[in-house]
């Protein structure tokens, strides 16, 4: 689905109507559509919805679809909306938020009365917090300190982000609680005028005039900030500059992020793809002379960019090896994206960009390893030990207060901070007690039983190195020294171009005896992802060297690195490597494998280019081998190396010198590599076949069962 029409709304929690003349802290509406980009200034929510509601009204009837963001949230933490309206559904909460609150024309409303009768719907001190000192009522507390028993999360899962408030504040300075209390409202009362020509994203999935999302213009604060106007009130700047950024998104690719996020909770559109605001934002707002855009709004400069030599191979090089193919590709490159910081919780897949220590000893005290009673070691001998037991014990997240006089007892359980007195601590099946005395065998070895404080890392250690691509284990051990942020590199983004007369683009069309559905960029794509980029579709050109240029130029606005099929080698028919040579910086190497010889390596426009084979299997081979290692290094993860092994043969086979082979083949049942039964290139069916390949040497070699192999599975080259 694509739109036609974007509005972006910074909405406004105000009591009173705002100033006359333009001011900040009110209600703007920036409209984005084919006749350019107006933000407009309301003084009142029933304005702006007066507004909205023609805006909506005229786009639908004359045809065109409206994408329109909000800056407040759409949904609460998981539990509220249960609770109150008995099921999950947000939409639900709406109604019932509708029916509450009462807001005037001239914008008085009853938002801090509504929130303490919520409040009192849960148990201890509600959720809810923050109200002037005019408004009375114990049940709304005036700060968000001492709130508990409500059983409500502070956060949703998206507002986890730096410097997010939550949505349960009412009062001061980001108080975006009210501003959802009195806009879902107003947005319901749209829903209600348009019925089924509206839905709300990501709650409803289904296609309709006007789509209704959450948006924060905070997420490319830094960027709004450089393409303001000279003295453009920053609430202007936000609406205007997002909404022309959400116009000049690719349509597929913004259709897919207004899907994401979750059922109940909501998400913020464009989270996790701020970068792609960022130079939609540049794109729609270009400046004169404006310097290289920023890689991302917290770094303000990018990587040095590859120089249009970097893959020129010396002179007479004709059979490059495989190994100093791999040597020279590596000694070219150098990571190409741009560094931000996030929230840990977000960071999985992502690659580390500067190591990280840690905040806090794991563990913070010394505590008990089991369920059992803690003493002083001294106190104690050989023989039969009897111990008075204190009152009390001590539990995780309970300590024992006081100290536990030398020659006394506790009963303590694992993971409790050892209190004051206890360095031993006995196991609970190796003790008898009668809840006053427990008793059991010495000696005990000093320290029995305990875990010393930083024994699995102490403050200032070195928990996560540079370059590392973040897996959960790395997320539970940053998350356990108390690392709340992480800096990373910003996801490579991968454009996949395939090309060719003979390719027919998608499986869903009618194929000619003489043509072939595209296999590669469905599998370039999917490689791209599985490794944790950032695929971009370049989609399919045929032998047109205009056509190939214009989407060659696309991928370098788009991507930080493009990937072509077809057209790599020197023929008549081979446009890629022509076009790459007479416009672009061209080294075309001949690598001495099978299959794959042909692999082409340009720099277009400053951004690296690798022309892969035609045939799906070369390319294959060619990915896995030679762009695998490569674009790892330019994500900032680092040169990756396949792990393999050595294994019996379960073929036989009489290889010739001069080139490395690779075979596409699998374990049998006896650990044995077994190879597919043709090598033909051409045999697709092979690659789905194997569960890896093996690697067969640039010598020659008499292979006959039960000779050791090289085998690397898929999953070595990262491919699951």
């Amino acid at each position: 689905m694509s739109f036609d029409t974007f509005v972006v709304v910074d909405w406004s929690g105000a009591s009173k109507p705002s100033p006359a003349k333009p001011s900040k802290d009110a209600i703007w509406i920036g409209i984005a559509r084919e006749g350019g980009v107006e933000a407009s200034y309301h003084r009142t929510r029933a304005d702006a919805t007066d507004t909205l509601a023609t805006l909506f009204e005229t786009e639908r009837d004359a045809g065109r679809r409206v994408l329109a963001g909000f800056d407040f949230p759409f949904a609460y933490p998981k539990g509220f909306a249960e609770a109150l309206t008995g099921t999950p559904g947000p939409l639900r909460l709406w109604e019932a938020l509708a029916a509450r609150i009462e807001d005037a024309p001239d914008n008085a409303n009853n938002r801090f009365q509504v929130a303490a009768e919520l409040n009192d719907l849960f148990p201890g001190i509600g959720p809810f917090w923050g109200c002037p000192e005019t408004f009375d009522d114990p049940r709304l507390p005036s700060k968000g300190t001492r709130r508990d028993g409500h059983g409500m999360p502070e956060r949703r899962t998206c507002d986890a982000t730096p410097g997010a408030q939550t949505v349960w504040k009412l009062y001061t300075t980001g108080s975006v609680g009210s501003q959802a209390l009195l806009g879902i409202p107003r947005l319901q009362a749209l829903r209600a005028r348009f019925g089924a020509d509206l839905s709300v994203r990501p709650f409803e999935q289904h296609d309709t005039p006007i789509t209704l999302v959450e948006l924060f213009p905070s997420l490319i604060a830094k960027t709004v900030a450089a393409l303001a106007e000279p003295d453009e009130i920053k609430d202007r700047a936000q609406v205007r500059i997002l909404a022309g950024a959400l116009r000049a998104l690719d349509p597929q690719q913004l259709d897919a992020m207004t899907r994401e996020g979750d059922a109940v909770e909501g998400w913020i559109l464009g989270l996790g793809h701020e970068e792609t605001l960022i130079r939609a934002a540049h794109r729609a707002f270009p400046q004169p002379s404006e310097a290289p855009m920023p890689s991302d709004p917290d770094s303000p400069l990018l990587p040095p960019r590859l120089r249009d030599d970097c893959f020129a191979m010396p002179q007479g090089v004709s059979w490059v090896p495989v190994d100093e193919a791999l040597a020279k590709l590596r000694a070219a490159l150098s990571p190409v994206t741009g560094t931000t910081t996030i929230a840990t919780a977000r960071a999985a897949g992502r690659v580390l960009a500067a190591n990280v220590a840690a905040k806090r000893s794991n563990p913070p005290m010394p505590n008990s390893a089991v369920d059992g009673y803690g003493f002083a070691h001294a106190a104690t001998g050989s023989g039969v030990q009897r111990l008075p037991l204190v009152a009390g014990r001590a539990a995780a997240g309970q300590p024992y207060a006081d100290a536990v006089p030398s020659g006394d007892a506790v009963r303590i359980l694992t993971g409790a901070i050892l209190p004051e007195g206890v360095d031993t601590v006995v196991l609970e099946e190796d003790t008898n007690t009668d809840g006053t005395t427990v008793v059991f065998d010495g000696p005990l070895k000093p320290r029995a039983n305990t875990r010393k404080a930083g024994e699995d890392m102490a403050a200032g250690d070195l928990a996560l190195r540079k370059g590392r691509r973040l897996r959960a284990p790395d997320l539970a051990l940053a998350s356990a020294l108390g690392i709340a942020e992480l800096p990373v590199h910003r996801p490579l983004r991968v454009g996949v171009l395939s090309t060719g007369d003979e390719i027919i683009a998608s499986p869903d069309l009618p194929a000619a005896p003489h043509q072939i559905w595209d296999a590669n960029r469905p599998m370039l794509l999917s490689l791209a992802q599985g490794w944790h980029y950032e695929p971009v579709d370049l989609g399919h050109v045929g032998d047109d060297a205009e056509d190939i240029a214009e989407r060659l130029h696309e991928g370098a606005r788009e991507a930080d690195v493009i990937l072509t099929s077809g057209g790599a080698s020197a023929g008549d028919e081979d446009h890629v490597s022509a076009l790459l040579r007479a416009r672009g910086t061209l080294s075309s190497w001949r690598i001495a494998l099978k299959p794959g010889r042909p692999l082409a390596l340009a720099m277009w426009e400053g951004v690296p280019v690798f022309g892969l084979p035609g045939n799906p299997v070369a390319a294959l081979v060619c990915a896995l081998i030679f762009a695998r290692p490569a674009l790892s290094l330019l994500s900032g993860a680092g040169w990756t190396e396949p792990q393999g092994f050595t294994v019996p043969a379960a073929f036989q086979k009489r290889k010739k010198p001069g080139r490395r082979e690779y075979l596409r083949a699998r374990l049998n049942e006896d650990g044995a590599a077994e190879v597919f039964s043709s090598e033909g290139s051409g045999r697709i069916s092979g690659l789905s076949w194997a569960d890896g390949l093996v690697e067969l040497p640039d010598g020659a070699l008499e292979v006959t069962p039960g000779t050791p192999v090289r085998y690397i599975p898929y999953a070595s080259f990262g491919l699951v």
